[in-house]
């Protein structure tokens, strides 16, 4: 199906990878989409196999059931769940279980979702969790999905946490702590407040963004006393972002930043390194946030947690942060497409003589 049928029909298509089989993935694909009119907001297509998802079914009683089309990629039905069969041969699958088996098909499911998304078949991605280790293990150097897309997708991908009340993106990601400080730069921090700020307006509709920068030292350096980052690098990166006009401010030190509620008052965090960000995100949003993947061509989302192996195969894992990434992955894209839509069909440069017969 061409890009031109599907923007007719009014439907995104969001393609799902399950994540890991015998993780809570299959589990909340299945969840998310068992309210059917979800499929009037855009159209489902989920990589994996049908055995797995009716594995997952069986144990699901009292979740309304929902009819899936195993189909090609190209044949994609509009406003229907479409699954896309990537493997047929019978697999073992041991909920709760980490095993090899869990890392190779967990990989099939996102190469061939990122295939399709590179072809123009699909037009979002939403990733399933992971274990990264048993990725890895299944032949592919895989330190996580945003810096795997980042290299199909030739670009320099930032991660941005989103929720209700909260957007934090990270300077650094999946990183050593030991080796934060000297991976940053006056120019490295400032170009990630400049790709915060333009996720901001092109992603998240917000035409003046409010940035907060957070510092590397307990107390934000204290004034040197605690360490020479905030002086040195940061606190001159966000003056160079405010002379590009950018509303940037800080740098913040992240416990009463957080525990003061401070964060209250601006539209996107800038943290230095994962657990800086992440652990405050994800205590104030709970299983409502969403994991975005910024400045790339495509447009990503997942849930913001992992496979929550101790959970699978119970019915037990919450589906909201799921769902919501599929929300997300659509409301991106359409927001992109207006953009892309308003750069095309500018208004008329009109002369002195038409404006003058508009008198």
């Amino acid at each position: 199906m061409s890009k031109e049928i599907a923007k007719s029909s009014g439907k995104v298509r969001v393609g799902i990878t399950v994540g890991d089989i015998n993780g809570c993935g299959p589990e909340l694909v299945i969840k998310s989409l068992s309210d059917l009119r979800i499929t009037e907001l855009f159209t489902p297509v989920i990589f994996c196999s049908s055995k797995v998802i009716s594995f997952y079914k069986k144990g699901m009683e009292g979740h309304q059931e929902f009819n899936y089309t195993k189909t090609s990629v190209d044949k994609i039905i509009p406003g229907k769940i479409n699954l896309v069969q990537v493997w047929e041969e019978e697999v073992k699958i041991e909920p709760g279980e980490r095993t090899a088996d869990g890392g190779k098909y967990a990989l099939m499911g996102l190469e061939a979702a990122t295939k399709a998304l590179s072809d123009g078949q699909i037009d979002v991605l939403v990733t399933g969790p992971v274990d990264k280790a048993l990725v890895e293990a299944a032949g592919l150097k895989f330190s996580g999905h945003t810096e795997y897309l980042g290299e199909k997708f030739s670009g320099e991908p930032m991660m941005i946490l989103a929720g209700e009340k909260l957007r934090v993106a990270l300077v650094t990601g999946h990183k050593a702590l030991k080796e934060v400080s000297a991976d940053l730069t006056v120019q490295g921090v400032a170009e990630k407040i400049r790709v915060l700020e333009k996720s901001m307006k092109k992603d998240f509709g917000i035409q003046r963004p409010k940035i907060a920068v957070l510092g590397l030292n307990p107390h934000a350096g204290d004034d040197g006393l605690f360490g020479s980052e905030e002086k040195e690098i940061i606190l001159p990166a966000i003056k160079k972002a405010n002379e590009f006009g950018i509303l940037a401010y800080g740098p913040y030190a992240a416990d009463g930043f957080f525990g003061a509620g401070t964060f209250a008052g601006f539209d996107a965090v800038l943290a230095m390194y994962h657990d800086q960000g992440l652990i405050p995100f994800k205590t104030l949003a709970g299983w409502e946030g969403v994991n975005f993947t910024a400045n790339l061509s495509v447009v990503r989302t997942s849930p913001d947690h992992g496979p929550a192996f101790a959970n699978a195969g119970k019915n037990a894992s919450d589906e909201t942060s799921f769902r919501n990434a599929m929300y997300m992955a659509a409301d991106v894209y359409r927001r992109r497409m207006n953009l892309e839509s308003y750069a095309q069909n500018p208004l008329p440069i009109m002369s002195a003589e038409e404006l003058s017969d508009l008198k």
